[in-house]
């Protein structure tokens, strides 16, 4: 499954059981990948919405590759190894993207 696929099938997991983002504010995670561009993650109004290319304004965006990426959405990423050696880059707030890493984190958990 590549990058796209997977934040598609996260996003519509996020949708189907929205506990978890039922109270996020409304804001938008950009992620700026090398093969795939840029995707980004909007939530809004308790939903979240995967959109492709930079069409809103980000409040956090996370560079990296698209391996670095999908070992994100696998919560398999030690996020700060990879901010300190230069993997991952944060324009934006670290807060979000830390909290970013926490609803991966939950929806990893969540049943198929």
């Amino acid at each position: 499954m590549n990058a796209k696929e997977q934040l598609i099938e996260l996003v519509e997991k996020m949708n189907k059981e929205p506990a978890h983002i039922a109270d996020e504010k409304d804001r938008v995670f950009q992620f700026d990948l090398k093969e795939t561009g840029t995707l980004q993650v909007q939530f809004k109004d308790g939903q979240a919405y995967m959109l492709e290319e930079a069409t809103e304004d980000a409040d956090v965006t996370l560079k990296m590759n698209d391996e670095s990426f999908i070992k994100l959405l696998d919560d398999d990423l030690n996020t700060t190894v990879a901010f300190m050696t230069g993997k991952l880059k944060v324009d934006g707030s670290m807060g979000l993207a830390m909290k970013l890493q926490q609803l991966v984190k939950e929806y990893k958990q969540v049943a198929e």
